[in-house]
């Protein structure tokens, strides 16, 4: 395969929608298997994308001597069981977040990972979205000076129609909701955007508590579709921030670091795509009105996708190929994945003492 690292994806929703396509975009993967529960969809898949093997059982296609890594996109609750058993197997893993279940299972991942020299990766891709790199280094050269509040909104309607089906997305035993969805995104960033977090509060809350399921019979809804949470970073400063997915018209995805010397915003207002979108404003202490600020040329990625979640995808996944083939340190990581997975822990609990 001319040194390419042959890869099994393990899931049919999300891994057939963008890991797929960034996959065979990628000169350094061949994906050389599919594995789905549903062994129909999973042929299809390899079909469309001229796959040579398919299967149900993920055990059948660690077997295949050319497989070195494996992409697990399949749910949460899931994550844990399939990708201990890779990592048992020799194989390299690139994981879908939430990471697992709980942290004590994602820091045995890590040590597994760690014994037998083999990578994981974690799919944090806001850490490639050129908007957000942009935005990055805007803070890391002082832009905004201090900070001294940051609020965070994610507000979407990708859950709000009560009419969508009831599957593992509805069970909080199965990882699902808005917390482990788009709250995991949000720990990531700001963890590598300001540094230490320390959670001060959580409310999780479910408006919509029951959902139709295959049958059309009602099923009870127990995850959470809004969250509110209150962070601070290490030298006090607060982060409010608010999440949901049952927003009709919400405001879309928007970070605001009020710092002393300017603020400023990274967001946008797209609600189909949470990619494609974003732009950066910055407003000077002591000026009226705000300014967007052009992207520069050298933030943009080489290829971008209808979807806006394939390229930085691809992104993420061209580091965790250079940390296989070249040795090269991956972020973000198991390490950043325990970060997030600590945080959402720790909402739970908080929240449920409530």
């Amino acid at each position: 395969m001319h040194n390419r690292i042959g890869m099994v994806v393990v899931g049919t929703g999300f891994g057939s929608a963008v890991h797929l396509p960034a996959l065979r975009d990628s000169e350094h993967f061949q994906v050389v298997g599919i594995c789905g529960r549903n062994l129909e969809r999973a042929k299809q898949s390899a079909q469309e994308f001229a796959v040579p093997h398919y299967g149900d059982r993920l055990e059948d296609l660690l077997q295949l001597p050319e497989v070195q890594a494996v992409s697990i996109t399949t749910p949460p609750f899931l994550h844990y069981a399939q990708a201990k058993a890779c990592l048992l197997a020799g194989k390299h893993v690139f994981l879908e977040k939430p990471v697992t279940m709980c942290v004590a299972e994602a820091e045995e991942l890590q040590r597994l990972a760690e014994e037998r020299g083999l990578v994981i990766g974690i799919d944090f891709e806001f850490r490639c979205v050129p908007h957000w790199q942009f935005f990055h280094d805007l803070l890391r050269r002082g832009e905004a000076g201090q900070p001294r509040l940051i609020l965070l909104e994610w507000l979407v309607a990708g859950r709000a129609n009560p009419h969508r089906r009831w599957n593992w997305y509805s069970q909080r035993a199965c990882g699902g909701g808005a917390l482990g969805a788009l709250a995991s995104h949000s720990f990531d960033y700001l963890h590598w955007l300001f540094g230490d977090l320390k959670l001060i509060s959580a409310h999780l809350s479910t408006a919509i508590k029951s959902r139709p399921d295959e049958e059309a019979v009602l099923q009870p809804v127990d995850s959470d579709d809004t969250c509110n949470l209150v962070l601070q970073l290490g030298d006090g400063t607060p982060i409010y921030a608010n999440i949901s997915t049952v927003a009709y018209h919400g405001v879309g995805h928007w970070l605001t670091v009020y710092g002393d010397r300017a603020t400023l915003v990274i967001g946008s207002g797209n609600l189909k795509d949470y990619v494609h979108g974003f732009q950066v404003f910055r407003g000077e202490a002591g000026q009226e009105g705000w300014q967007c600020l052009e992207l520069p040329a050298s933030y943009q990625l080489a290829k971008t996708y209808p979807d806006g979640r394939i390229a930085p995808v691809k992104a993420v996944l061209e580091r965790f190929a250079e940390a296989i083939l070249h040795g090269k340190p991956m972020l973000p990581s198991m390490r950043e994945g325990i970060i997030s997975q600590s945080l959402i822990d720790r909402a739970h609990q908080l929240s449920d003492l409530r």
